[in-house]
């Protein structure tokens, strides 16, 4: 498992690219990459690039703000791939209002995508690239916000950053869920378990745990 970052669109949103190699998949008799992307923003140019000659099974939403979907549809054109999204934001895709774009219109125009294909939910298990990744639903920046575990690699969204954590003044944000969401589910997971947050550099649940000013360790 290798994981790239992608930091993508006017608000700097990290996309993550997961990939895995499959022996002898290619016509040449080469290995070929399969992949899921998390977090696909704004302007996913460089991304898709990279993706060219790439197997990839899915997309994976870690909320639905505008800055984290805004290449949705051109990276599932792309790569001919469902999305995945919590059930309480699916209808933010389609919305401009609700994801935000047509309030920020001085970074990005407004931004619709078709639905999604797939529900997400607390404790769900879905099985990508030979991989197991636990969906947990950790609201509080958003109502629907998840992060992703795949072993020792937690893929957080907006919900906790290095020395920080998610904004919750949005439309449908929640002090309180914030902070549940971060010290009775992420701070109850190993402290060597890598965070990839969806914006800045990665860091660890002991760090945050030892150093995070806002969540009270």
């Amino acid at each position: 498992m290798r994981v790239e970052t992608f930091t993508l669109g006017p608000i700097q949103t990290n996309a993550y690219l997961i990939t895995v190699n499959e022996p002898a998949a290619a016509e040449d008799g080469s290995p070929q990459e399969r992949a899921i992307v998390i977090d696909p923003g704004v302007n996913p140019k460089r991304l898709l690039e990279r993706l060219k000659g790439v197997k990839v099974e899915a997309i994976l939403l870690t909320h639905a703000h505008f800055d984290h979907m805004g290449g949705v549809d051109e990276v599932r054109k792309a790569a001919n791939c469902p999305v995945y999204i919590h059930d309480l934001e699916a209808d933010w895709l389609t919305d401009p209002r609700k994801n935000g774009s047509m309030r920020w219109q001085d970074v990005t125009p407004p931004l619709s995508t078709d639905e999604a294909e797939y529900a997400l939910a607390e404790g769900q298990i879905l099985n990508l690239l030979g991989l197991t990744f636990r969906v947990m639903h950790t609201p509080g920046h958003s109502p629907g916000s998840v992060s992703f575990l795949c072993g020792n690699h937690l893929f957080s969204g907006d919900v906790l950053f290095k020395l920080s954590v998610g904004r919750t003044d949005l439309p449908g944000g929640r002090e309180r869920d914030l902070y549940d969401s971060i010290r009775l589910k992420l701070y109850k997971l190993s402290p060597e378990v890598i965070v990839y947050p969806g914006h800045g550099g990665k860091t660890t649940i002991g760090y945050e745990m030892a150093n995070n000013p806002y969540t009270g360790a």
